[in-house]
């Protein structure tokens, strides 16, 4: 409704309305949208779509929700802001999914942030069948009763020694432990194998291992002796720990028996298995070398010794720098000395024993002279190394370099224990169906899923009894995860490494898996990352879990997502001050007939053209070979050089591992020495005809109030220096730093240049007001007393970037990159704007803009991550004009995308897949738009060849 709708004459008989909303650039609209549907809220980047459905509607069910509480409660909780709104009505209990990254947090993965892992761990101490780790066969456990069964089956009319394990392969000399036996009555105990009477004062030599039994009682086993053999047997139980030992003293052979899991032929015993025992965040199941992170920091050699063609007086090792006169070099010079070397002799030319003594130690004892208190004396010492030393000293400085950088030092490696799977041992080797918990954390979902339907069939009865539930809970919550689109993720993928919408899809997910009614849901955008195939089951989701009875707000651009929805808002007609306006709405068939120029998009009336030419390139390639890192198997791609390049493919089929992980940091090794490792790949042909990479990824936007777009970009250093050049400047002595508000000097100390003073109202929102001092400039007096064209750097601050291209135009350096902002689309946007106002889409073109200010050479590769993130059919055009300058002036952009508007105005494609997981990695096609949309195999092509036959 564009009208300004009330309760008294609602449209629907159940609604949500809005009255009056004017967050941000809201302009004092009311909307009304129906219950208990799916409603797209749609328009141009900035226009006013997130200031509706989360600074409004969100904001105002969150605030009500926290105003629920006790007063004292909400003293513990962030205090919400109301937000400027008249009135809302119909307002269920709103749940937010936006597009954020879920755990920065090593330890979280999609395992644990989903639940399915403990519902694994659950089943895995319930019915898994555990086998001894040293012998590889099936643990046992018995009854004392069973236990007095056996011996006497086994060892009839045999005489034996009943034996308590208490020491198994440990160093020590173990005195007090013999004295204490021996003090309560104990005469004998079996040590390596042999029996030995205990005597007062004996012990073991301290630096041998041992394997120490008390003989509890020598007896031959007979029907009489039940009453003897049990209390013996219990009192070996209680000493060794639940396991005892028979030996047959005729053999000398012996045999393990325990009331815990119990390896039959060495004694390895477990403890009863509970979930705790498979997690990796609790030391009951973490692997304890690496404390359940499947990873270690190690010293890297390279990087210690970087220059091994120098002496170490030189400064061959870097930690240490050039020669000192201290005690470390006074023992590398004793250590060389007794090989016949010196500190002066190149690392390089050392032999492999002696660079091995330097670096990891020795047991031998070196002497080399010293004088301290002026007495030179010899002394005698052994080496633990230098990369003890090293690792030491890093600790002790908590990995930080001088200038408080992180140490590069180090590298991660594989946990050798755990061999990265994070569990120690005896948790690995529990198995259902011959896998351990952490093999089936590594199937994608598509593969567990499968797994998890046959598993019912192998289990016994007991066992399908004890697993129904926990089976059922599971193969749901798997289904949900298929259900949007991400089978080729695996239960141990690290939530660091999922992309904001693969992170949302998992909320949603978990959120139709908690099965909640009445509930409004609002997300951000979920589409972003997903291929046109999954997209369609992303809807079917979302039609899902409206169906269960809860209403659904998507701000959405997507085509498909938009045509499925029960009813569209579309926010416009321009972005930021030009906003804010709802200029269409209705169900979609009602949406199309309007004018708005989302409608237009997708009536099909306008529409992103398609080249009628495709380049072919300045004739050069880049040739990568043989990529092979996580899912790609051996992929040999070329790129044509001077072209609009687009790696295509379904979610997961290994595009940011061929680009992102494995091109890109090839390229930056290559040009600017970067210390991050490619994935494995064979070669790359033809970086000679490249001289510099540009990358613009998906990493967000710094979020602080003080940020903004020109202090991200560095146009405020220059607006500053310029500030600093006036008479007046000059006159008075300012300098540039004057001119910032986030430093003393210049701005008002009121405010501390916030230009609003913060209102403590205790168990109320903060209030906040203008500041009284600065009017809200921002800057003292005498600062704003310097103008530039008649305007002070807080009216400067204050202009809309359209304003300031006009306003700067005879001033290059700043007239460029407002220029360059303004090209993106983001002219609407005042120069001080703060970053926590913006969306995610214009964050991402002034990160954007950012990189494409930056002087290009005519032989740059710029690598775009999903550039269309955020981004509306217009402002999509706007950003293909962009990009397409830059290839007219010779350089390669490289895009990963899903976005068909971008793939059908490629020049050329790369299609990674056909599936995503292990059943991608491949390339399918390569080759121009209208080239992929005959490859009947691919499934970019069968979406492409419609866009393509739609555009005509």
């Amino acid at each position: 409704m564009c009208s300004q709708p009330s309760s008294q004459t609602s449209l629907y008989q159940d609604s949500l309305i809005v009255e009056g909303a004017r967050v941000h650039n809201l302009k004092n609209i009311s909307v009304e949208i129906p219950r208990n549907a799916l409603c797209v809220i749609t328009g141009l980047s900035g226009s006013g779509k997130s200031s509706l459905a989360f600074d409004t509607i969100y904001a105002e069910g969150q605030r009500r929700y926290i105003e629920t509480f006790s007063a004292y409660a909400r003293q513990f909780l962030g205090n919400l802001e109301r937000p400027d709104v008249d009135k809302i009505t119909g307002l269920s209990p709103v749940i937010s999914i936006e597009q954020k990254t879920v755990n920065r947090n090593p330890r979280s993965t999609v395992g644990t942030i989903t639940e399915i892992y403990d519902f694994f761990r659950l089943l895995y101490a319930r019915i898994g069948e555990a086998y001894s780790y040293e012998t590889g066969e099936k643990m046992v456990k018995y009854t004392t009763s069973k236990i007095i069964e056996l011996i006497e089956h086994d060892f009839a009319n045999k005489k034996i020694l009943l034996l308590a394990p208490v020491i198994k392969g440990r160093k020590g000399h173990y005195q007090e432990l013999f004295e204490q036996y021996r003090r309560k009555g104990y005469l004998y105990a079996r040590i390596n194998g042999v029996v030995k009477e205990l005597t007062f004062g004996m012990k073991l030599d301290r630096y041998k291992t041992h394997t120490i039994e008390i003989v509890i009682d020598k007896l031959k086993i007979s029907e009489n002796d039940t009453d003897r053999i049990k209390q013996s047997i219990e009192t070996a139980m209680k000493i060794g720990k639940h396991v005892i030992m028979i030996l047959d003293t005729d053999t000398n052979v012996g045999k393990y028996y325990s009331k815990k899991l119990m390896c039959p032929t060495t004694g390895l015993s477990y403890n009863e298995p509970a979930p705790h025992t498979f997690s990796f965040n609790s030391p009951h199941g973490a692997c304890p070398t690496c404390n359940g992170l499947g990873e270690i920091d190690e010293i890297d050699i390279d990087k210690i010794i970087p220059h091994p063609e120098l002496s170490i007086h030189n400064g061959a090792i870097k930690p240490l720098g050039t020669y000192k006169r201290n005690l470390i070099f006074c023992k590398l010079e004793a250590i060389l000395h007794k090989y016949g070397y010196s500190l002066q002799t190149a690392f390089k030319e050392l032999p492999n024993d002696v660079r091995n003594i330097l670096l990891y130690g020795s047991n031998e004892m070196f002497s080399f002279k010293t004088a301290p208190l002026g007495v030179t004396t010899n002394y005698f010492l052994n080496f633990e190394g230098l990369l003890a030393l090293i690792e030491k000293q890093t600790e002790f400085t908590e990995g930080k370099t001088d200038d408080g950088n992180e140490t590069t030092l180090f590298r991660k490696t594989t946990c050798p224990d755990c061999k990265g799977l994070r569990l120690k041992k005896e948790s690995l080797h529990f198995k259902i169906q011959e896998k351990n918990i952490a093999e089936i954390s590594l199937f994608s979902l598509q593969d567990l899923h499968n797994w998890i339907e046959i598993v019912p069939q192998h289990l016994s009865k007991q066992q399908s009894h004890i697993a129904h539930e926990v089976l059922k809970e599971i193969r749901t919550r798997l289904g949900f995860l298929l259900d949007v689109g991400l089978h080729y993720l695996s239960l141990n993928r690290s939530s660091r490494t999922l992309s904001g919408g693969e992170s949302q899809r998992i909320r949603l997910a978990t959120q139709i898996g908690s099965k909640l009614v009445n509930v409004l849901y609002i997300l951000d955008e979920p589409s972003i990352g997903l291929h046109q195939r999954d997209n369609l089951q992303l809807i079917q989701a979302l039609k899902d879990l409206r169906d269960t009875g809860n209403s659904i707000i998507v701000v959405e651009h997507d085509k498909d997502m938009i045509l499925a929805a029960d009813y569209v808002l579309d926010i416009g007609p321009g972005a930021g001050r030009n906003g804010g306006v709802v200029v269409a709405s209705g169900t979609p068939d009602e949406f199309m007939q309007q004018q708005s120029i989302t409608a237009q998009y997708i009536a099909g009336t306008k529409q992103i053209s398609i080249p009628t030419k495709r380049r072919k390139g300045n004739g050069k390639t880049l040739q990568l070979l043989g990529a092979s890192g996580n899912n790609l198997q051996q992929v040999d791609i070329t790129i044509p050089l001077g072209t609009f390049t687009c790696i295509t493919g379904v979610s997961g089929s290994g595009k940011s591992s061929l680009i992102n992980h494995t091109l890109h940091p090839i390229l930056q090794k290559h040009f600017y020495n970067s210390k991050q490792e490619p994935l494995p790949y064979t070669s790359i042909i033809g970086l000679e005809h490249v001289n510099k990479v540009i990358e613009v990824n998906q990493s967000p936007l710094g979020r602080t109030p003080r940020s903004n777009p020109v202090t991200y970009t560095n146009i405020f250093s220059d607006i500053r220096k310029l500030f600093e050049q006036l008479p007046d400047s000059k006159i008075r002595g300012y300098k540039a730093g004057r001119f910032s508000f986030n430093v003393k000097g210049g701005r008002c100390e009121t405010c501390k240049g916030a230009g609003v003073k913060t209102i403590e109202m205790n168990f109320l929102p903060d209030v906040y007001i203008e500041c009284d001092d600065c009017g809200g400039k921002r800057y003292n007096r005498e600062t704003l007393e310097v103008r530039f064209k008649g305007k002070s750097i807080s009216d400067v601050l204050n202009l809309t970037i359209n304003m300031a291209v006009d306003f700067f135009e005879h001033v290059p350096q700043i007239y460029s990159k407002l220029k360059t902002l303004q090209d993106v689309g983001l002219g609407y946007l005042t120069l001080g704007q703060a970053s926590t106002t913006l969306s995610g889409g214009e964050a991402q073109r002034v990160k954007l803009a950012a990189e494409l200010a930056k002087k290009d050479t005519g032989n740059t590769v710029y690598i775009l991550d999903e550039p269309t993130t955020g981004l509306h059919f217009q402002d999509i055009d706007i950003l293909l004009g962009v990009l397409q300058k830059l290839v007219q002036r010779g350089n390669t952009v490289l895009v990963i995308e899903h976005n068909l508007d971008v793939i059908k105005v490629a020049d050329y494609i790369i299609d990674v897949g056909p599936e995503g997981g292990k059943n991608g990695g491949t390339i399918v096609a390569q080759g121009t738009p209208e080239h992929i949309a005959t490859i009947e195999t691919s499934y970019t092509g069968m979406f492409l060849k419609k866009e393509i036959h739609s555009s005509k």
